[in-house]
């Protein structure tokens, strides 16, 4: 009876101890992390930020339960070099992504980089990337050659298509493939499939999830929205009063209710950093099929705010207090450091990482001045260098579109002119008033910045002296 008694017992402690061990691989001894990245998303595209005509109650309630941040920046503000930029978090003329690839395009971001799948796999994280990838559509280059277990979606923008159902591609790329890994599973994407598109990568996530609910995991979701054309699954078309654009925001915000509510149910809402944001500002020459960069000037494409400066919500309840606002300024380039730091890996050897670890920042401590030295791109030159609350912009030409309507992009344009500027973006987010001349001495300080800037990442066709190649296949 004792030895049967015994055995009872350790029994019993053997399935309390099978429970503990569950638990543990359940919340995890390591924090996972979602990043939900837009594309062509505005400063003022969402409920948090000063959205109207439509709603977004899952990012406000993100927002209620986490951090927004209001000084947050991308990269660069065109699709492919600020996609390197999160990747890396080296700027992306650090790492020679001077522009966006096409569907011809031989080169891609090197696999030689580390990105923050395969900084993360150095601690057994499973990694997924389900939407638009924009980083080199050869196999070489795909995500699952760049440290990602799965990848669905697609290889580069849905306008690179001469089914672009608003008004033709400039890419004259007669298909648009979806890819499973480095596999082409539909080489040419109906409009009535990409409708579908926001449904079936928010169901992949979800499947993800579940599947690695016991061990840590990264997910990259590149939705390919609300970058035009605007599609949208049956359930949201014509729903809001800002039309196409509200439609695509809302289907985006209800993707995000999906994923909170698959880590509630999972248990793994309190041991997730959901990170949502976008990859630069709107693209305002599609008018009423564009976003909105609100307070800030001008939008995509450009070096001024309204071209870098994006949405941001982080939520991570029980680490990040509820409720806040952060006005420090902060970057995708601080990404991959953040979360090195936060699952105990050591960063990428042997080359400089731009961006900085903000993790205290999201926890809300007593943090040190994160002020420090950011530069903006226009094409392969540098155009601006922010310091704290100035920014210095070099004289330099711009292009200003008509806004379109119905889809149709504006066709007339201007190119002003602006001379040496400086702008306290403290007092004046707008970038409305030059002061360069009352802050000669400010002025000075970032022209020295600048130059060194240029020595080390280059300018123009001049090399710098610490930039890491292209991937090129023909090599």
């Amino acid at each position: 009876m004792k030895k049967l008694h015994r055995n009872r017992l350790l029994g019993l402690v053997s399935l309390l101890i099978l429970i503990c061990l569950q638990a543990v691989g359940s919340s995890g001894s390591k924090p996972n992390f979602i990043v939900i990245f837009c594309d062509d998303m505005g400063y003022a595209d969402i409920g948090p930020f000063g959205a109207k005509g439509y709603e977004t109650p899952h990012l406000n309630r993100m927002a209620s339960e986490g951090m927004i941040f209001t000084d947050f920046h991308v990269g660069r503000a065109v699709c492919s070099p600020s996609r390197s930029a999160i990747m890396t978090g080296s700027y992306p003329k650090r790492v020679s992504v001077n522009g966006n690839f096409s569907p011809t395009s031989k080169t891609g971001l090197n696999p030689e980089e580390f990105t923050i799948a395969e900084v993360l796999k150095q601690q057994d994280y499973a990694t997924a990337c389900f939407g638009k990838w924009h980083l080199g559509h050869e196999p070489e280059f795909l995500p699952p050659s760049q440290g990602f277990d799965e990848f669905y979606g697609l290889p580069y923008s849905h306008d690179m298509w001469d089914q672009h159902p608003e008004n033709g591609s400039r890419y004259h790329f007669p298909v648009l493939p979806l890819y499973e890994g480095t596999r082409v599973i539909n080489p040419a994407l109906t409009v009535e499939d990409q409708e579908a598109h926001t449904r079936k990568l928010t169901e992949r996530t979800v499947q993800f999830i579940e599947q690695n609910r016991t061990n840590p995991f990264f997910i990259y979701l590149p939705h390919p929205l609300p970058h035009v054309p605007l599609l949208m699954g049956p359930d949201f078309k014509g729903k809001t009063k800002r039309g196409a654009y509200g439609d695509v925001v809302e289907e985006l915000d209800w993707s995000v209710g999906q994923i909170l509510d698959a880590l509630d149910t999972n248990g793994l809402r309190e041991n997730t950093l959901v990170i949502f944001t976008s990859d630069n500002g709107p693209w305002l020459r599609y008018g009423d099929h564009g976003g909105s960069a609100g307070p800030l000037r001008e939008g995509k494409g450009t070096h001024f705010e309204g071209g870098f400066r994006v949405p941001c919500v982080i939520s991570w309840p029980g680490t990040i207090p509820s409720g806040t606002v952060n006005t420090q300024f902060a970057a995708t380039l601080d990404l991959l450091p953040t979360f090195a730091a936060l699952a105990d890996t050591p960063l990428p050897p042997n080359r400089i990482i731009d961006g900085q670890d903000i993790s205290l920042l999201l926890r809300g401590d007593e943090a040190p001045d994160y002020e420090r030295t950011f530069f903006y791109y226009q094409g392969t030159n540098l155009s601006a260098v922010r310091h704290g609350k100035w920014k210095l912009i070099f004289p330099s030409s711009y292009t200003v579109w008509e806004k379109g309507n119905g889809g149709l992009p504006g066709q007339k344009r201007t190119r002003p002119t602006l001379p040496l500027s400086l702008f306290n973006l403290e007092t004046d987010v707008g970038e409305t008033t030059n002061v360069a001349d009352q802050h000669p001495d400010i002025v000075t300080e970032l022209q020295t910045i600048a130059a060194n800037a240029r020595q080390d990442l280059g300018d123009g066709k001049t090399a710098g002296a610490n930039v890491r190649p292209l991937g090129n296949i023909n090599r």
